[in-house]
């Protein structure tokens, strides 16, 4: 046994003097003189351009964003009556429970019939609700229209960029789960 570990020591000292050979001295010696004969060749940066600051002198002129001079030069280039009193949100009415979640965080999960009316189930945090038409879901003042099998449609009242109240439509799809 002790003559089969002196001869494995023996061969592995014998295998690691040929990695210290002089053929390592040469590879370092041509590294330096490559590194020493490469000059890296970087351009200059150019000087920054100097900065001249301007005054503001336009602080009593007319603001071009200011949201009425649009809304009225817009009505008066299309040429239509306002129709802001014909359309806005019943804020007088008592708000349901769905109203106080967004649509995305929504998800129509199934339909059925309750006495010949079509009603739609509705997710939302975990939660279960029947809905029916007439019902108000969504933080836009939304009020269902329509309950088919496959999707929800209902109309929102929202403000455009003029501040002016106008429908919008929107839908819910049927979601599977898969689990």
């Amino acid at each position: 046994m002790r003559t089969l570990g002196f001869l494995g020591l023996c061969a592995a000292v014998v295998g690691l003097s040929g990695c210290f050979g002089s053929d390592q001295d040469e590879l370092r010696t041509w590294m330096t003189e490559q590194r020493a004969a490469v000059k890296p060749n970087v351009p200059p940066i150019a000087e920054p351009k100097k900065f001249t600051p301007q005054p503001y002198t336009e602080a009593g002129a007319i603001e071009p964003f200011n949201m009425q001079k649009l809304t009225q030069a817009l009505r008066r280039d299309s040429n239509q009556p306002s129709t802001s009193g014909l359309i806005a949100p019943e804020l007088t009415r008592r708000k349901e429970a769905l109203e106080a979640f967004p649509l995305d965080s929504m998800a129509m999960v199934g339909s059925l019939n309750r006495n010949g009316q079509p009603v739609a189930l509705i997710s939302v945090d975990k939660l279960l609700y029947q809905v029916k038409v007439g019902n108000y879901l969504g933080l836009n003042y939304g009020k269902i229209t329509r309950i088919t099998e496959t999707e929800l449609a209902l109309r929102e009242i929202v403000q455009d960029a003029a501040g002016e109240w106008i429908e919008r439509v929107a839908t819910l799809q049927l979601q599977e789960r898969t689990k």
